[in-house]
C-alpha cells in the first residue's frame, strides 16, 4: 500500500467516529431535512475540491505557465466563485424558485467539469508538445471558459442551499415557540451547531478530494511505464522552451523512466510525460461530474421536504419623530462601521487563509519531499482538522461559557488573525533555518547543487504543523465572522450584509495570487514574513477595536 493510501485510510478510520457522531446529532437534535441538505452540499464540495487542490499546479504543468500566471487564473476563478454567489442569490430571489436555480447551479458545473475532463493538447506535427501558439492558446481559453461554467455553476448553488438550510430553522424554531420559551431558546441555540454539521459535510468531500487526482495520475503514468516526480513536468516544459538538457533534468529523467518505456529522445519523452501526466488530471474531472450527479440525484430525491425561502412581506408603514430618525440613523451608521471594520480583517484572512492553493501548494512541490506524498494531497490536512477539531473548539468555547469567562466574537476573530500569524511564523522559521532561497533558484537546483548548498527538503511534518494552526484560525474566523455580520447587521439590510461577507471573501481571493509571486522573487522566508505581517497587523487592529465593536454588537 502506497503512503498516500495509507494516510487517507487512517484519515477515514478516524473520521467515521466523528461522521456517525454529526448523522446521530443531526437526527436527534435537528430539523429533518438537516442530512439532506448536508449530503446534496457534500457531493458538490467533492467535486469542487478536487478542482481546487490541483488546478494551479494542472495550470503549471499542462500549459508550462509560471507559477504567478497559473496564480492569478486560480485568483480570478476563487474570486468569481464568491462574486457569482451574489449573482446566484439574486436570481433565486427574484425567480422565487430555489430548487430550479440549484438544479441548474449542478448541471452548469457539471459540464464544466465535463469539459475538463476532456484531454485536450497541442502539438506539432512530429508530436512535439507545443509550449505557445495558437493551439496552446486555444485550449487555454477553453479552459478559462470550463472554470468560469464552474464558478457560475457554484454561484447559483452555494448560498441558496445554504438560505434553505436557514429557512429549515426559521420553521424548527417557529415549531418549538409554540411551546413555549424554553423550546425555542433550545432550538435558537441549535441553529449555530445546525450550522457547524452542515460545514463539517463539506469538509468531509474535502477531505477525500485531494486524494483523487495523485491516485489517477499516478496510476495512469505507471500504465504508461513512468514515474511521478513534481518536478518533472516543469523540468519537460524548460526543455522543450529552451532545448538545454541541465544536469537537474537528465537525473529528474532517469528516476522517472521505466524498463517498459521506449526512449526515442528527449523532446519525445518531455511530450510523452507531459501528456501522460496531465491526462491523468483531466480524468480525475470525471470524479467532479460523477460527485454532481450525485448531488443532483440526492437533492432531487430529497427538495419536496425541503422548505423554500418564502417572499418577502411589504414593509408595513411606520411613523417615526424626527429624534427617533436620528438616533436610528446613528445606530445604523454606527452597525456598519462596525461591519466594514470586521469586513477589512476578513479581507486580509482569505489573502492568508487562502494561500493553501497556492503559495502553499508551490511549497510543497518545491520544498518538501513528495517522492511518497504527492503536493496535492496535502490540502486534505484543512478538512480532516475542521472535522476533528470543531467539536473539541465547542467544548472549550462551551465550557468557558458556562463559566461566566465566554470570549465576545471580535476577541475571537482577533486571536485567529494571530494563530494565523504564528502559522506563517513558523513557516519563515523553517525557511530561515533551512536557509531557503526563492522558488525559481530552488528548482534549478541539481542534486549536486544542493548538496553544496547545505540545502535539502523539508520533512511532512511541516506542512502538518502549518494547516493545523491554519485551521485553528479557520475555526476562529470564518463561521463566527458569520455570526457577527449576522448581529451587527440592520435588520432591513441583513442579506445585503450577508452579501459583503461573500464580496469581502472575494477580494481576498482576488489577491491571493501575490503569493506565488513573492514566493519566486525572494527567498521565500520573505513570503511568509509578508503573510505573518498582515495577520498580525490584523489581530493588533481587531484588538484595538474590541470593546467598541462588542458594544455595537449588543
Amino acid at each position: 500500500m502506497s503512503t498516500a493510501a495509507l494516510i487517507c485510510l487512517i484519515g477515514t478510520i478516524i473520521i467515521i467516529p466523528f461522521l456517525i457522531y454529526y448523522v446521530r446529532e443531526a437526527k436527534a437534535h435537528h430539523p429533518k431535512g438537516l442530512i439532506a441538505a448536508a449530503l446534496s452540499n457534500m457531493g458538490e464540495r467533492f467535486g469542487y475540491y478536487i478542482m481546487n487542490a490541483v488546478l494551479l499546479l494542472f495550470l503549471v504543468s499542462k500549459f508550462g505557465l509560471p507559477d504567478g500566471t497559473a496564480g492569478v487564473i486560480y485568483s480570478v476563478f476563487y474570486f468569481g466563485i464568491y462574486v457569482l454567489s451574489l449573482v446566484g442569490g439574486i436570481i433565486a430571489d427574484k425567480t422565487q424558485n430555489y430548487n430550479k436555480t440549484i438544479q441548474w447551479g449542478l448541471i452548469i458545473m457539471a459540464i464544466g467539469y465535463v469539459i475538463m475532463a476532456i484531454p485536450l493538447f497541442s502539438k506539432t506535427a512530429e508530436g512535439a508538445i507545443l509550449d505557445s501558439g495558437a493551439g496552446w492558446m486555444t485550449i487555454l481559453i477553453v479552459t478559462c471558459m470550463a472554470l468560469l461554467l464552474i464558478a457560475f455553476g457554484n454561484g447559483l448553488f452555494k448560498g441558496n442551499l445554504q438560505a434553505i438550510v436557514g429557512k429549515l430553522y426559521d420553521e424548527y424554531e417557529a415549531e418549538a415557540a409554540k411551546e413555549g420559551e424554553e423550546a425555542l431558546k433550545i432550538a435558537k441555540d441549535r441553529r449555530d451547531s445546525g450550522f457547524q454539521i452542515f460545514y463539517v459535510f463539506i469538509n468531509i468531500g474535502g477531505f477525500f478530494a485531494p486524494f483523487i487526482a495523485p491516485f489517477l495520475r499516478e496510476w495512469w503514468l505507471k500504465a504508461h511505464n513512468f514515474l511521478y516526480n513534481a518536478d518533472m513536468s516543469g523540468l519537460c516544459h524548460q526543455f522543450l522552451a529552451n532545448g538545454q538538457e541541465t544536469q537537474k533534468f537528465t537525473e529528474t529523467m532517469q528516476s522517472v523512466l521505466q524498463s517498459g518505456y521506449a526512449f526515442v529522445d528527449n523532446a519525445t519523452f518531455c511530450s510523452d510525460y507531459i501528456t501522460v501526466f496531465n491526462q491523468g488530471v483531466h480524468f480525475s474531472f470525471i470524479a467532479s461530474v460523477l460527485a454532481m450527479a450525485i448531488s443532483l440525484v440526492i437533492f432531487l430525491t430529497n427538495k419536496y421536504k425541503l422548505p423554500q425561502p418564502a417572499k418577502k412581506e411589504a414593509a408595513q408603514v411606520v411613523e417615526y419623530t424626527q429624534e427617533e430618525k436620528i438616533a436610528m440613523a446613528k445606530e445604523i451608521k454606527q452597525r456598519l462601521y462596525a461591519l466594514f471594520a470586521v469586513l477589512g480583517i476578513a479581507v486580509f484572512f482569505w489573502f492568508s487563509f487562502h494561500q493553501n492553493g497556492q503559495s502553499l501548494s508551490v511549497f510543497a512541490r518545491d520544498f518538501v519531499q513528495s517522492d511518497k506524498i504527492a503536493p496535492e494531497i496535502w490540502q486534505a490536512l484543512n478538512p480532516f482538522f475542521v472535522i476533528v477539531l470543531t467539536p473539541i473548539i465547542m467544548i472549550v468555547f462551551g465550557s468557558l461559557a458556562k463559566k461566566g469567562k465566554s470570549i465576545s466574537t471580535p476577541r475571537k476573530i482577533a486571536i485567529g488573525m494571530a494563530i494565523a500569524g504564528t502559522a506563517y511564523l513558523f513557516l519563515m522559521i523553517v525557511s530561515i533555518v533551512n536557509n531557503y532561497p526563492s522558488g525559481d533558484e530552488f528548482r534549478l537546483m541539481d542534486a549536486a547543487a544542493m548538496a553544496s548548498a547545505g540545502l535539502a527538503k523539508a520533512a511532512p511534518w511541516v506542512l502538518l504543523v502549518t494547516y493545523f494552526f491554519l485551521t485553528v484560525a479557520e475555526l476562529f474566523i470564518s463561521p463566527l465572522g458569520l455570526s457577527f455580520v449576522s448581529k451587527v447587521a440592520p435588520r432591513h439590510m441583513v442579506g445585503l450584509c450577508q452579501g459583503l461577507w461573500l464580496g469581502a471573501t472575494a477580494i481576498g481571493n482576488l489577491m491571493i495570487w501575490l503569493g506565488p509571486v513573492m514566493y519566486n522573487a525572494w527567498p521565500i522566508k520573505y513570503c511568509w514574513l509578508v503573510f505573518a505581517i498582515v495577520c498580525f497587523i490584523s489581530m493588533a487592529v481587531m484588538l484595538g477595536m474590541v470593546k467598541w465593536l462588542e458594544r455595537v454588537a449588543k
